[in-house]
């Protein structure tokens, strides 16, 4: 398990330099599989920088702690997106400038763009707000991501879920792209969005998207 919290931590070290985290803000979570099944999460309060192997808190699905930091408060979303999603391998969680910004109009991201298919529907929705780290938020979370990768949180900020590390990283980069893409449109006007048969054809064709084995 050493060489998977090595990952954790130089990915969330990632999210820093590609400009979707500050300071302490967020966290990231890698799902563990084997015999102590359960997942790996940043702690609570650390900058990442700072970070070493034995920070990493192991969290079995049951919500019990093992290690020698907190986790992170939002802990909670982590462990009910691994139960409800069997093939989750990562969780990414940003306070990103653009997403954010968007959260706190709670507002939902239309089809303005066929790169809203990327995450699984015609559009992202924005969950609930909920206090952080609260089985509320979670709730709100689990609602809001049916049939989707990623979602904003209300007055809150990001969350994706990626195969794995890399995945979740990239995804969170194309994430907080369209946000800032959609926050620019509005500047100068109402986005032509759209319509529902155009989505369905892009969503039909993100089915076989990207390089194939």
């Amino acid at each position: 398990m050493l060489e998977l919290r090595q990952r954790l931590i130089a990915t969330a070290r990632r999210m820093s330099a590609v400009g979707l985290n500050r300071g302490t803000a967020g966290n990231l979570s890698v799902r563990v599989v084997g015999a102590a099944e359960g997942f790996l999460i940043t702690p609570t309060g650390m900058d990442y920088d700072a970070l070493e192997a034995e920070d990493i808190v192991f969290m079995r699905l049951d919500g019990t702690p093992e290690g020698r930091r907190k986790p992170s408060s939002e802990w909670r979303f982590h462990r009910d997106l691994y139960l409800a999603r069997p093939a989750a391998g990562a969780i990414l969680h940003a306070h990103s400038p653009f997403a954010t910004s968007l959260a706190c109009l709670r507002r939902d991201i239309p089809p303005f763009h066929y790169m809203i298919a990327r995450f699984g529907g015609d559009s992202l929705r924005c969950a609930d707000y909920a206090t952080f780290g609260t089985q509320a938020l979670s709730d709100a979370v689990l609602r809001a991501i049916v049939e989707r990768c990623a979602c904003l949180l209300g007055n809150h900020g990001m969350l994706v879920i990626g195969d794995d590390l890399e995945q979740a990283l990239a995804l969170g980069v194309e994430l907080e792209t369209l946000c800032e893409q959609y926050w620019r449109a509005c500047q100068l006007g109402r986005p032509v969005l759209l319509d529902t048969a155009e989505m369905a054809t892009v969503l039909s064709k993100f089915a076989s998207y990207g390089q194939q084995a």
